[in-house]
């Protein structure tokens, strides 16, 4: 929600996007984007083999999911073609969207599995907090630190600083042992413990996506009469 409550400051670039947008159906846009968060997760699982081209590429695909999903519910209203199904599909393929994006990375050589299990849970309670809201009567809740916006920009984010990070460390490859850590990219905390910038971000959605959560069932349960 940190981000999700500035889309009013990015209007200029959103706007004229939708217009030039608005021959297409929304929900093909809403599908686009999903395939791109497709596109995005194969590109984080297979960027080991080539993280030079692939984490540069991976990044690009989440940015591109990320503005095809802003853009679609803009593009259903100026055009008058919104509607509970396109929105059905768009909370759908959104969800979709979150488990294979962050998926990809939880079993990827990037991250630690149980780290990423971690962050799924974290953002699929987020969102479905979200909903409940609205399902119970008490409208669409998007309060919380950790909203779809703030999601993809970590996620865009990520890719890029992990490579930033091979090339300072001049490292190829995940490492294989703790030694050669301290050349491939992961960040040392101390304690023998080592990250990478996707585990990182995975322990933020981890936290905040369920801190969030609880954040969000409590607003409801205020909001919520017997």
């Amino acid at each position: 929600m940190v981000l999700d409550s500035k889309r009013d400051k990015v209007e200029f670039i959103m706007l004229p996007s939708a217009k030039r947008l608005s021959r297409f159906n929304p929900n093909t846009i809403s599908w686009a984007s999903f395939v791109m968060a497709c596109v995005a997760g194969l590109l984080i699982f297979a960027s080991p083999l080539s993280w030079e081209l692939l984490l540069p590429l991976s990044a690009l695909a989440v940015l591109i999911s990320g503005f095809l999903d802003a853009v679609d519910g803009k593009v259903a209203r100026i055009t008058g073609r919104a509607s509970k199904r396109g929105d059905l599909l768009d909370h759908i393929l959104d969800r979709y969207s979150d488990v294979v994006m962050i998926g990809a990375v939880a079993v990827s050589a990037w991250c630690n599995p149980y780290i990423g299990m971690l962050a799924i849970i974290g953002v699929l309670l987020t969102s479905y907090m979200g909903t409940q809201s609205q399902a119970v009567g008490a409208g669409r809740l998007y309060a919380g630190l950790l909203g779809r916006a703030d999601r993809v920009v970590l996620l865009t984010a990520a890719p890029i600083v992990q490579a930033f990070f091979m090339v300072l460390f001049t490292g190829s490859a995940p490492p294989s042992d703790a030694a050669a850590y301290l050349t491939s990219g992961w960040v040392h905390l101390g304690a023998g413990i080592y990250l990478s910038m996707f585990e990182l971000v995975m322990l933020w959605f981890a936290v905040i996506g369920n801190l969030t959560a609880v954040q969000r069932a409590m607003e409801i349960w205020k909001k919520v009469k017997d």
